[in-house]
């Protein structure tokens, strides 16, 4: 009986398109040798039909587009190269960005105001919140063109925050 509450349960969320998965909180940090900086807030993912919003709550950053992307590792040690390249799972070895069927994890370009604050969501549609488990998040000290042309992984340069997916 209980197995057929489970299935039937499951069917009307894939029906109604519901979520029984709960909205992951991610801690942003600066970078350091020692993995661990100053908090600089959070981010939050949440599972949408349409793919995985990402709801910035940031703070101390430097203003302008940022490279925004889901790595391998969930560690934010040596200065953030603990965390790997970017989350890959089907070896694509492309950098193609977000709506594109290079590397999964590629997000859309994370913008900070003036003030140094990013609040402004992003949808990332290749994106399902069980993929975000168990990596990290990176933000780049520069922008992303998505391409390794003229610079490799989008010229987005050092990692100057992360946050660890748990």
């Amino acid at each position: 009986m209980l197995k057929r509450i489970k299935y039937t349960l499951a069917a009307v969320c894939f029906l109604f398109n519901c979520s029984v998965l709960a909205d992951i909180t991610i801690p942003m940090t600066l970078t350091t040798k020692q993995g661990l900086g100053k908090a600089i807030g959070t981010i939050t993912a949440k599972e949408t039909a349409k793919g995985v919003i990402f709801t910035p709550n940031l703070h101390g950053l430097p203003p302008g587009f940022h490279g925004f992307h889901i790595h391998q590792n969930p560690s934010c040690l040596d200065e953030g190269k603990a965390a790997g390249d970017h989350f890959d799972p089907q070896h694509t070895n492309h950098h193609l960005g977000p709506y594109e069927k290079g590397h999964l994890g590629d997000l859309p370009a994370l913008q900070v105001n003036n003030d140094g604050n990013a609040t402004i969501t992003m949808l990332a549609p290749r994106l399902h919140l069980n993929n975000l488990k168990k990596h990290s998040l990176i933000i780049h000290a520069g922008g992303d063109n998505y391409s390794d042309i003229p610079q490799h992984l989008g010229g987005g340069g050092s990692r100057i925050a992360c946050g660890v997916i748990k």
